[in-house]
């Protein structure tokens, strides 16, 4: 079963076939990363327009790499939310479109629960799938939550962000320590020449599954204010170390609370190597965490999860629209 999976969520135009939910035939993505680092941060605007632009050749060249034509797919997947209003639209309307001009089925699916199917897109020779029931921790710019997973389609959202989720966390600290944009990417690089001496608060939130690192990024810009921080590195390092290490502790705690045979690790911010690094030292059971490339915003997760949609019988119709605030659980 041939599943093409269309993902607009927010900066990155991307189409992907993915064959029976695991093997990907095709990957593409447009990335708008250099236009909306000039602003540093995303312009919803200017990210919908670039969607207009981008969404045409990618599909083609989605099709191309995959050597398949309209009528050797089964079926359409889009992300309906959450995510950016009017980047959404361009891909929901892509995908309507084109169940229409095709007579092909098309299925809504939540952009949290596509990082959570990049698991599934690993090589069955050497890996076996997914062992339910999960714990996933979903980590990126807006969402930081923890979310049992007993099967397919079946989620109880277990804890949440309160404020900041820990990729906008990153995303601020950079700014406030003038390493650029994207802020993962760069807090990392300069974790690298640092060391964690810089003493910055953790907010465990006793009593809760819930996360907030609102109050280590004022931490922070205090810091910065008032010239307490050795170097650009140690700073880094010290944020770095902060977030992770609340994120890992609370997850191996709710992991072993529920009893559940796995952890698995989805989302942008599923990329930062000290994050993967030690959720696998720190977890006494098995922990899934995707390739580095499906990590961040792509339409292969997206197909993924279509696929097992489809398996279970859900279809959309012409109907379908967006939902830039949908949950998960």
């Amino acid at each position: 079963m041939k599943i093409l999976g269309i993902e607009t969520s927010c900066d990155e135009t991307a189409a992907a076939v993915v064959e029976d939910g695991a093997s990907i035939l095709s990957n593409q993505i447009a990335s708008q990363v250099a236009i909306h680092a000039r602003y540093g941060g995303i312009v919803p605007e200017v990210a919908s327009r670039q969607h207009i632009l981008a969404i045409i050749p990618i599909l083609k060249q989605a099709l191309a790499e995959a050597r398949v034509t309209w009528s050797d797919l089964d079926g359409l997947a889009v992300t309906i939310g959450p995510g950016l209003a009017g980047s959404l639209l361009v891909g929901v309307n892509t995908a309507k479109a084109i169940a229409l001009a095709h007579r092909l089925p098309v299925t809504g699916v939540n952009h949290l629960e596509g990082h959570i199917y990049a698991n599934w897109l690993v090589d069955r020779h050497h890996h076996s799938a997914p062992d339910f029931p999960l714990l996933c921790l979903i980590v990126s710019g807006g969402h930081s939550d923890l979310v049992l997973m007993k099967g397919h389609g079946d989620y109880l959202l277990l804890g949440q962000t309160r404020d900041d989720a820990a990729g906008e966390a990153f995303d601020k600290a950079a700014r406030i320590l003038g390493l650029g944009y994207p802020g993962g990417p760069a807090i990392e690089r300069a974790a690298t020449s640092g060391d964690t001496s810089i003493p910055l608060p953790r907010a465990w939130l006793k009593g809760t599954n819930d996360f907030s690192f609102s109050g280590i990024k004022t931490a922070l810009r205090r810091l910065a204010e008032g010239d307490k921080i050795s170097t650009k590195g140690d700073a880094a390092a010290s944020f770095q170390e902060a977030v992770v290490a609340v994120l890992v502790t609370k997850t191996v705690a709710v992991a072993k609370e529920y009893r559940v045979k796995q952890i698995l690790l989805a989302g942008g911010v599923a990329a930062n190597g000290r994050l993967r690094q030690r959720l696998v030292q720190d977890s006494p059971l098995p922990v899934l965490i995707p390739p580095l490339n499906l990590c961040t915003d792509n339409a292969a997760m997206i197909a993924a999860c279509g696929y097992y949609r489809f398996q279970s019988g859900k279809r959309d119709g012409l109907d379908l629209d967006v939902i830039p605030g949908l949950k998960l659980g």
